[in-house]
């Protein structure tokens, strides 16, 4: 039950250098590279393209569902074991803390320390496009590593050279800079990457790009404006009542300025980006399976998640490949075509999805009918947006095709009950978004090669409309073309009007935290606006950052939260004479294991629902079996106590120049306390 703390660590480039994570430790690069080093442009793109290794992929070797699996720990989807956001008084002070790092960036800033000079005095040999592009990914990456500390941290020192092996300047350093200065950073940093990236990368779509930067410059954007809005107040933010930060940094600060200024950037990033694919989606036929047993693709917003060559694809702005001949190769395909892949989205999550009419499905004349659930996913689906549909195994989905006759392989939905966390499907909403079916690579050895998305352009069309109305209380012509396109891509009635008028938040506010920021519902228009998101960007790795950003957990501090799954008790599921009844890889019926005591059990009670209730299975190191709760202090992440004895003078805490976060203590071992 210890937090999982994302450390970057940046991997040996060629000349040699490694990275470790304190200053003090490391060797001086200026003795491990020959000056001659940086006056060579391909040389240039070897350092930068060490970096690359930071950005989110689906690793290699790893027996997960890659990215796919990064929204679990939220109401989206969940994997087996609970996250101890959501369990105060688990998560503790570490003795070190991963995000508070400077070995990337220093490792970044030495670039510039020796490149910047080179490059104004035409001092490096060798295309200038690759000089250029070299320049352009090094300011991106330093952007990325501060976005990676800053929405974990908040308030973070701002460094833009390499500093000597010296205490004093390193301490002077260590200071701790208001959270909006460190995004103004981060977008300025951004427009200089910008300004060198090409439009189109040397390396294809495998590399950085000018709307990559635009895209993330906006995505940085609109998390500071929104954060800043909606954590407004507090001492989360700059000035706020019991911020722990130097008032003498804030300067002119005025919060509501701020605001308007970073929801403005995210509008002008995000606008070329979604302009150039708003009227070039990739198509979605509605195809229920991706793939026919050649392995071409009958849905082209289907194969779009799970191809090996995303090239084709006009949202994919990035991507990285896999090449099984080198080795660089993920396991993601073993999970998806084997088992439930540890992993499943959430009833909240499911009953979010409107109906293709456009009404949620508790409106009068949705055609929804609760009865379904009785008959199982497939049955429980119909009618609705047409990503839940094709992005959920059901009852008689297609996992691959045999090898041998090319005959379909069914999805098994024993995966329920049957498996651990790495197989299980946890909530019986198996995810098939990213599931290829191709089995001959998935078969030897485990191996795959589905390409995995770095940015995608949607996103952008997203942000705009979003940005928009918060900034502006209205959306205007292009939010308008913007949420029609996505919504006639998706089959649902373009008319989001329609859908806001039938927005009842008190309904909404059972299956989505996303209705709620400080503890308050928000507008239906918002809200649609955010349902949207969450749906298109469906296990996409953002659900967690929007809920921060959005003050979207409060409501959890007074109300705990149940997880819940498919309908199983009472269900055909659970009924022997059923041809859907859960069954064994032997095809014998799998009955439930109700214990909650021993470790045993294999599904909860109905006498706490008639859902599978995920997290109420079993008792034992299980800290959130009555219900998802919530402090204020788990927005961010705390620093670990060794830093703040390194960042003094004398060794103690008391004397430190850098602060901890609102209700953590500096104390290793120590839990938070509410604010």
């Amino acid at each position: 039950m210890n937090k999982f703390i994302k450390t970057i660590l940046v991997g040996a480039v060629a000349v040699g250098f490694t990275s470790c994570e304190d200053f003090l430790d490391r060797q001086p690069e200026s003795s491990l590279i020959p000056e001659t080093y940086f006056t060579d442009a391909a040389l240039l793109e070897a350092y930068t393209q060490n970096f690359y290794g930071i950005l989110p992929a689906h690793g290699v070797n790893y027996y997960t569902l890659g990215t796919f699996a990064s929204d679990n720990g939220t109401d989206n989807q969940i994997g087996l074991d609970p996250d101890a956001t959501y369990a105060p008084g688990v998560w503790l002070t570490p003795q070190r803390s991963g995000y508070w790092d400077f070995s990337g960036i220093r490792q970044v800033n030495f670039f510039f320390e020796n490149v910047l000079p080179l490059y104004e005095s035409n001092g490096i040999t060798g295309e200038p496009a690759l000089i250029e592009q070299s320049i352009g990914e090094a300011y991106f990456f330093r952007a990325w590593m501060y976005w990676e500390r800053y929405k974990e941290l908040g308030d973070f020192p701002i460094i833009e050279n390499v500093l000597p092996d010296e205490k004093e300047p390193l301490l002077e350093a260590s200071v701790r800079q208001p959270r909006n200065k460190v995004a103004r950073f981060i977008l300025a940093d951004l427009d200089k990457a910008i300004a060198h990236l090409p439009v189109d990368s040397r390396k294809g779509k495998n590399g950085l790009n000018k709307a990559c930067a635009q895209l993330f410059r906006a995505r940085v954007a609109l998390f500071e404006g929104t954060w800043l809005k909606y954590h407004k107040g507090t001492a989360l933010v700059p000035g706020g009542p019991g911020w722990p930060g130097d008032a003498s940094l804030l300067g002119s600060f005025d919060i509501d300025s701020e605001i308007s200024y970073f929801l403005g950037e995210a509008i002008s990033s995000s606008k070329p980006v979604a302009d150039a694919v708003v009227n070039d989606l990739v198509e979605n036929t509605d195809a229920p399976e991706g793939q026919n047993v050649a392995y071409e693709s009958l849905n082209p917003y289907y194969t779009m998640f799970c191809d090996q060559d995303l090239n084709r694809y006009s949202e994919v702005l990035m991507f990285k490949s896999y090449l099984l001949s080198e080795q660089v190769r993920t396991q993601i395909q073993a999970q998806f075509q084997k088992n439930g892949g540890g992993s499943g989205w959430t009833r909240g999550m499911v009953n979010s999805f409107l109906m293709r009419n456009g009404l949620p499905i508790y409106a009068a004349n949705s055609g929804y009918d609760p009865a379904w659930e009785n008959q199982g996913v497939t049955a429980t689906l119909q009618g609705r947006d047409s990503r839940i549909q094709i992005f959920t195994k059901g009852d008689n989905s297609i996992d691959t095709y045999s090898l041998v006759d090319g005959s379909p392989v069914y999805y098994r939905m024993g995966w329920l009950m049957d498996g651990d966390g790495s197989t299980k499907a946890t909530t019986g909403y198996a995810i098939k978004k990213g599931k290829g079916y191709d089995y001959r690579e998935a078969q030897a050895n485990n191996l795959s090669v589905t390409g995995s998305i770095t940015f995608r352009a949607t996103e952008a069309m997203l942000i705009y409309m979003e940005a928009k109305f918060e900034k502006d209380g209205a959306l205007d012509g292009t939010a308008d073309s913007y949420w029609k396109a996505l919504r006639r891509r998706a089959k649902v009635d373009e008319n989001y009007s329609k859908t806001i008028a039938a927005t009842i938040m008190s309904e909404e506010a059972k299956w989505d935290w996303g209705a709620y920021s400080a503890g308050s519902l928000v507008s239906p228009t918002l809200y649609n606006i955010r349902r949207e998101r969450r749906h298109e960007l469906m296990a996409e790795a953002q659900r967690m950052d929007d809920l921060r950003r959005w003050s979207a957990l409060d409501q959890l501090i007074s109300q705990p939260y149940q997880i819940e799954g498919i309908k199983y008790w009472g269900t055909v599921y659970n009924d022997p004479n059923s041809p859907l009844c859960m069954k064994r890889d032997n095809g014998s019926y799998l009955a439930p294991i109700v214990n909650e005591t021993d470790g045993t059990g294999t599904m909860s009670a109905q006498a706490y629902s008639n859902y599978v209730r995920p997290y109420q299975i079993t008792r034992q190191q299980n800290p959130v079996f009555d219900g998802l709760t919530f402090t204020r202090a788990h927005y961010l992440s705390p620093i670990g106590h060794d830093n703040f004895t390194r960042a003094s003078t004398d060794g103690k805490v008391e004397t430190s120049v850098i602060y901890q976060n609102p209700g953590w203590s500096t104390e290793t071992g120590a839990a938070p306390t509410s604010f």
